[in-house]
């Protein structure tokens, strides 16, 4: 539904964009993560037809951003970071103009109307000048007109941005819920957004692609060595045959706390040395490293293009 072939973007002597390559199909979300300044941003104004590659292309809904930016337009619905709103109109006013621009008929535009403005919470606001509202409501006003002419595909710049955590919350379950039928990108440089909403991830640094994939997929691989927490019922002392780093954390009621580093397929090492000696663990857990840090680790690899 969304597929970016080799998008490149230049101004002047600044590279801000380098050879991004994506696909989203249909139900699924993708996140565009990447620090201040990585190239987010250029790359959705890309898809939404505001400037054009230097090179590559992308192809919305069927269409190509080069030779059909018309038809990409009425496949695409496009919520800008700062939204671009008329302040003197009131909700319901500018919400009809969009539809009317985007060629819906009268019947069509009172459905859609009446469905952004339930969907979005804007009834209470629908005859109030849109300069008057609070940013939150804007941010709202904002999705309302990218969704009025129900689009195949979904573009949101930090969506997020200046909604208090109900509404953050309310805006979540709305793009899952539009997910089922749609393809959705939606940036940030916030992870727990990530966390609560991509099926996968874009990351971005300096331009270029450094991870792709699922987030927990690209953690595991940008962090190997993994720590497990084992608990026993008593003293184990046969560590060795495992090979690896071993630390005894202490007796905490009654149960031998052990930390044991290691890769992938560690917990099959262990059920092996268990079994073999007749031990049964009472507690076995995963420590994993938190967002920060995995984010941490994939944007410093500098565009070594981590894949999964």
């Amino acid at each position: 539904m969304i597929r970016a072939q080799g998008l490149t973007r230049t101004f002047g002597s600044l590279v801000a964009v380098e050879d991004i390559s994506f696909e989203v199909r249909p139900g699924e979300i993708m996140g565009l993560l990447g620090p201040n300044g990585a190239g987010k941003t250029t790359i959705l104004r890309m898809l939404a037809t505001e400037i054009v590659p230097v090179a590559g292309t992308a192809v919305v809904g069927g269409a190509d951003i080069l030779k059909e930016p018309y038809l990409v337009r009425q496949n695409l619905g496009y919520l800008p970071e700062t939204a671009l709103l008329y302040g003197g109109q009131e909700v319901g006013e500018f919400l009809n103009f969009v539809a009317e621009s985007r060629g819906l008929s009268p019947g069509e535009r009172q459905e859609r109307l009446a469905w952004v403005a339930e969907v979005c919470g804007l009834k209470e606001v629908w005859v109030k000048p849109i300069g008057e509202l609070s940013k939150g409501y804007r941010q709202r006003v904002g999705l309302a007109q990218a969704l009025v002419h129900d689009p195949p595909c979904l573009v949101l710049d930090e969506p997020t941005s200046g909604l208090d955590p109900l509404q953050i919350w309310e805006l979540r379950r709305l793009i899952r819920t539009l997910a089922r039928q749609k393809a959705i990108i939606f940036s940030t440089h916030i992870l727990q957004e990530i966390e609560a909403l991509a099926d996968w991830v874009t990351i971005i640094n300096q331009g270029k692609i450094v991870a792709q994939g699922r987030f927990s997929d690209l953690a595991r691989k940008a962090s190997p060595n993994w720590g497990l927490r084992v608990g026993l019922g008593q003293k184990f002392d046969l560590w060795s045959e495992l090979s690896l780093k071993v630390e005894y954390l202490g007796l905490k009621e009654d149960i031998h706390w052990y930390r044991i580093e290691g890769p992938l397929g560690l917990e099959e090492k262990l059920y092996h040395l268990f079994c073999a000696h007749g031990v049964v663990p009472l507690a076995l857990r995963r420590e994993s490293e938190d967002l920060e840090q995995v984010f941490l680790k994939l944007i410093s690899k500098g565009g070594s293009d981590v894949r999964v």
